[in-house]
């Protein structure tokens, strides 16, 4: 990589088409990026400085934009970095890029319960109720994520368990953009259910036909 400020930009736009073939989309780093090559060669900076990178995340509007910005600049650095080391790697001074995930609350069976049984008396549909208790009921006995909850359809429910027909990964690559994993990650998996549970999905099921 040459090491002039010029070429800042042009080093932007083959690590963002070497990471984009890989599937990643970079829509906020590509924006960044550009405007931290601009912001380096109004300024002169024959290599990646790491204070001028500091400098300008500064301006994101909280910590956690600060800390995003600045983050997008580090993984370009070291990409730059492997071939010149003269690029400098901004160290991560305003912490995590995302917002500390809140943990979860574990509900107890007697709220579970609760839960199903509001849900059951829930709206003046018959339909409605038994709906929306047979997907609470679901989710609570079978660990379902709430997308697979969704996608279900009646002739998923067979005698060997719970057919999900779409895995949380294949999602993933189809988001990603990566056809040919998601191909093979489309391919189905069967949930274990107890023999009570199959009979009331089923019979769930029956009334909507």
């Amino acid at each position: 990589m040459a090491a002039g400020a010029v070429m800042l930009g042009r080093a932007v736009r083959s690590y963002l088409t070497l990471r984009r073939a890989a599937g990643l989309q970079l829509t906020d780093a590509g924006l960044h990026l550009r405007s931290f090559a601009a912001y380096s060669d109004a300024r002169r900076r024959r290599c990646l400085d790491a204070h001028t990178a500091i400098e300008l995340a500064r301006r994101g509007g909280s910590v956690v934009q600060r800390a995003r910005r600045l983050g997008h600049v580090i993984r370009f650095a070291r990409y730059l970095h492997a071939e010149d080391p003269r690029h400098e790697i901004p160290p991560a001074v305003f912490g995590r890029e995302h917002f500390p995930r809140r943990p979860p609350y574990i509900l107890t069976d007697e709220q579970i319960r609760e839960l199903i049984e509001l849900a059951a008396q829930s709206g003046y549909r018959t339909l409605r109720r038994q709906t929306y208790s047979t997907l609470f009921a679901l989710l609570s006995c079978t660990g379902l994520r709430v997308s697979e909850a969704i996608r279900l359809r009646y002739n998923d429910i067979t005698p060997d368990g719970l057919l999900i027909r779409q895995t949380k990964r294949a999602a993933w690559c189809h988001w990603m953009r990566l056809p040919a994993l998601a191909s093979r990650a489309t391919c189905s998996s069967v949930g274990p259910m107890h023999p009570s549970t199959i009979m009331y999905s089923s019979r769930c099921g029956a009334s909507r036909c």
